[in-house]
């Protein structure tokens, strides 16, 4: 079969479900989408699923990619991006479920049906339901969390809102909208100012700590700002929480089975070329420390298990989410936030988390596919 031929039927008995695996995406976290892909190609059960690599090139192009994940491996050395020539589209009619590919010269071709679509982007135009909702309308399963849960989850401004109203602790904050900042830079920085020193000033709808600053004098302010705005127009500004930054994993249950959480991980930075657990130290350098499980009273590590269930049903999220706390030297929990598409190569805290909780790195993906394919389409 050549790569762009139709897949060949096959008897429904024996037939391996098919993933598309989709990543890349239009956000300032590309890169990482990538390398998440190249570590997800690596690993997943390949006697068991059929695998359909699609990657979005930064100006939005769907194209089918090969099924290699070293081109995909972001290094020091090598930032990956989607490249490729045949455009592949998953069909938009209810129920069809089809790739359709086009190569360039020749007349579209079916290239498979799909199961299930593992949706491996992180940041806007993929995390945040912007991606699902096209899902939802082929009526195709995924992997993850749906539109409302996505949207609002990618949103730190809207996901405080909602944790607030559930109960859950959240740290001083101030939200400054576009308008707010075009029409008034004073009154947005007066604001600032109230959350006393040092802040952090972070885009409200990016990931992977991408345009996150720590400010620690109010001259720093305004540039901080608009550099944050480079990536988001709406932006975030939190007072720092002096605190161990420890994370939770969690896994929907299976059928009407309650969500589950994994033991307890820390991150800590090492070396003073960080000053927080920033890009570089998440994804290039060795600097950041990932303990698992931490080094916690086995109350709090309870407590925290507990709160992040009640996090995750708090915000309506499925399939999979990591959920960050800062424990505070007097030993006050406050819920930092949660990441519906957590970083995911072997390396990362919630593979690790899991992996500590007795799921491999190969048995987690494979959960998640299960997960996804026991799930109905349509309102749930």
């Amino acid at each position: 079969m050549t790569e762009h031929s139709p897949a060949p039927a096959a008897d429904e008995s024996t037939r391996k479900p098919v993933v598309a695996i989709v990543f890349g995406g239009r956000s300032s976290e590309h890169a990482v989408s990538c390398s998440t892909a190249a570590s997800v190609l690596r690993a997943i059960d390949r006697d068991r699923f059929d695998v359909v690599p699609i990657g979005i090139a930064q100006d939005g192009r769907w194209v089918l990619v090969a099924d290699d994940p070293e081109p995909l491996q972001l290094t020091a050395d090598h930032t990956p991006t989607v490249r490729g020539e045949t455009t592949a589209l998953l069909s938009t009619d209810p129920g069809a479920r089809e790739v359709m590919v086009f190569p360039p010269g020749e007349a579209p071709q079916r290239l498979t049906s799909v199961d299930v679509v593992l949706p491996l982007l992180h940041g806007p135009f993929g995390e945040d339901g912007t991606l699902q909702g096209l899902l939802e309308l082929a009526d195709t399963r995924y992997v993850g969390s749906g539109v409302a849960a996505s949207a609002v989850m990618m949103d730190k401004a809207l996901m405080k809102v909602v944790f607030s109203a559930a109960g859950l602790p959240v740290g001083p904050h101030v939200v400054i909208t576009d308008k707010e900042w075009r029409r008034d830079k004073a009154v947005c920085l007066e604001g600032v100012r109230s959350l006393g020193m040092p802040v952090f000033v972070k885009p409200a709808r990016a990931g992977s700590s991408v345009g996150v600053v720590k400010v620690d004098r109010p001259e720093e302010f305004e540039q901080a700002i608009e550099s944050a705005r480079e990536s988001d127009p709406k932006v975030l500004v939190e007072a720092a929480i002096a605190g161990r930054e420890v994370e939770c994993g969690v896994l929907e249950g299976h059928g009407a089975d309650p969500a589950r959480a994994s033991q307890i991980g820390e991150i800590t930075v090492t070396g003073d070329r960080h000053t927080f657990y920033d890009f570089e130290a998440k994804y290039l350098d060795s600097d950041a420390q990932l303990s698992c499980p931490a080094d916690l009273p086995g109350e709090v590590a309870d407590e925290i298990r507990r709160l992040s269930v009640q996090a995750f049903d708090a915000a309506g999220c499925e399939g999979l989410a990591r959920v960050d706390w800062f424990y505070e030297p007097g030993g006050r929990l406050m819920l930092n936030e949660i990441n519906t598409m957590p970083g995911f190569t072997p390396s990362s805290m919630f593979p690790r988390v899991w992996a500590a909780s007795g799921l491999d790195y190969p048995a987690l993906i494979t959960e998640l596919i299960e997960l996804a394919l026991e799930r109905r389409v349509g309102l749930r």
